[in-house]
């Protein structure tokens, strides 16, 4: 599923501490590098910081008889714009919306803890609201070069229990994403990245789970929107939606050096939702990753030509656009119930409507290589499944170096439809084999 809700546990791990002295180094901003792949041009020089904010909580801060640390945080983040670190190193409350949209050249070295309250009635009324799926947020940040980091010391909590049980109850309910990057230029860190550039993520560990008999939903790692020129790469994600997903126009973007688990895959989109939108996702690199125990590895999602109601609160289907040279290269499998997914029909489970209103949505110029691994016993032994809606549609294709196989030890099948086979180096079967 990839409604854009993510309320997750966040740990920001960038390790990188100096037994020396580690306080200086706490201080200091990583020196972070893209690899082995690269976006094709240096980022922006991000010059160093002059000045340093603290940030008092309401306890250190002397107002006892308050438990928001927002304006606080706030303060500080003015105090300090245009050239200085702002430290975030106690432990937080955020009981208010907080809009850091304004930010330019500013550091923020995040070694405290940070945890938003479970006011549901409060957020769900009083969070940033974005057009793209019913998405809001708690907290956004935005502007010119902004670096966010940890250095192994950082938790940011979403307190995401609450929201998890109330949607349980409320399938509707919306969920804000915990953290925004939106309209970022040149700047580092995660977790839905929107109307940015130059962006590096690294070296972050997430962690999505419920304490409860309720699932965790929607938990998604990392969703890029209408951003361009974005690397994550080196980190850890153990959580049950998307991994990484590329949101309509995603351009320009690697993912490399990854540990998921229990995701729904490295994603392209879903995309086509929207009638009146043209939604495109181009210059995908994913290479080197592990994923394991996840609904799929490598994953290429896609609207029908037509409305289609998918679960409470999530509908779409009848946009246009295309996906265009995506690749993923040297990926690790194990226990996914497919290891590659393709599918033109995102949201309906009736095949005569998607027949009848195939997708508007070309996918064209796509590689699979280097991939091996066990699948799940799902759907043994089948153990993946590329379907498109007509041969127009799904262009140049190929999958080739593949040796993921299936627990039983059978044939591996893989479900081709509408597909030029001759790219494909696999065992394709049809859909009623």
């Amino acid at each position: 599923m990839a409604i854009l809700s993510t309320f997750a546990l966040f740990v920001a791990l960038l390790s990188f501490l100096d037994p020396i002295d580690a306080h200086k180094t706490i201080l200091e901003r990583p020196k972070l590098h893209w690899g082995p792949k690269t976006p094709g041009h240096q980022f922006p020089h991000s010059p160093k910081r002059h000045k340093t904010c603290y940030v008092p909580n309401c306890l250190s801060s002397g107002h006892h008889g308050k438990n928001d640390d927002t304006p606080e945080i706030l303060k500080a983040f003015k105090n300090c714009n245009k050239g200085g670190t702002v430290i975030l190193n106690e432990e937080y409350t955020i009981a208010s919306p907080l809009d850091l949209t304004f930010l330019e050249a500013v550091d923020v070295a995040i070694t405290g803890t940070i945890k938003f309250t479970n006011d549901i009635d409060y957020w769900v009324k009083n969070s940033f609201k974005y057009d793209f799926q019913n998405s809001s947020a708690f907290w956004r940040f935005g502007g010119k070069d902004v670096n966010i980091y940890g250095r192994g010391q950082g938790l940011i909590d979403g307190n995401g229990q609450a929201w998890y049980d109330a949607f349980a109850a409320e399938p509707t309910l919306l969920r804000p994403i915990l953290l925004v990057l939106d309209g970022l230029e040149h700047g580092s860190w995660f977790n839905l990245i929107a109307n940015s550039t130059d962006i590096l993520v690294s070296d972050i560990d997430i962690a999505v789970k419920s304490e409860s008999k309720n699932p965790a939903k929607n938990g998604d790692g990392w969703d890029t929107f209408r951003s361009d020129s974005v690397v994550i790469q080196d980190s850890h994600v153990n959580n049950s939606d998307d991994c990484v997903s590329f949101k309509p126009n995603s351009t320009n973007i690697i993912v490399q050096g990854m540990q998921c688990n229990g995701s729904h895959g490295i994603s392209v989109g879903s995309l086509g939702q929207y009638p009146a939108e043209y939604d495109i996702v181009e210059n995908i690199y994913v290479y080197n990753v592990s994923m394991s125990n996840a609904s799929d590895g490598a994953r290429i999602k896609v609207w029908p030509g037509t409305n289609t109601p998918f679960e409470p609160g999530l509908s779409g289907g009848g946009g246009a656009g295309y996906v265009k040279n995506v690749t993923y290269d040297t990926f690790y499998n194990s226990n996914n119930d497919w290891a590659i997914e393709i599918n033109q029909c995102y949201g309906q489970s009736n095949q005569t409507i998607c027949d009848k209103y195939p997708s508007n949505i070309t996918i064209s110029d796509v590689i699979f290589k280097n991939m091996w691994g066990t699948t799940s016993t799902k759907y043994d032994p089948k153990v993946g499944t590329l379907t498109c809606s007509s041969t127009e549609k799904c262009l140049n294709i190929s999958a080739y170096n593949i040796s993921v196989i299936d627990p039983s030890g059978k044939t591996p099948q893989w479900i081709c439809t509408n597909m030029d086979e001759s790219l494909l180096d696999i065992n394709c079967v049809s859909a009623n084999s």
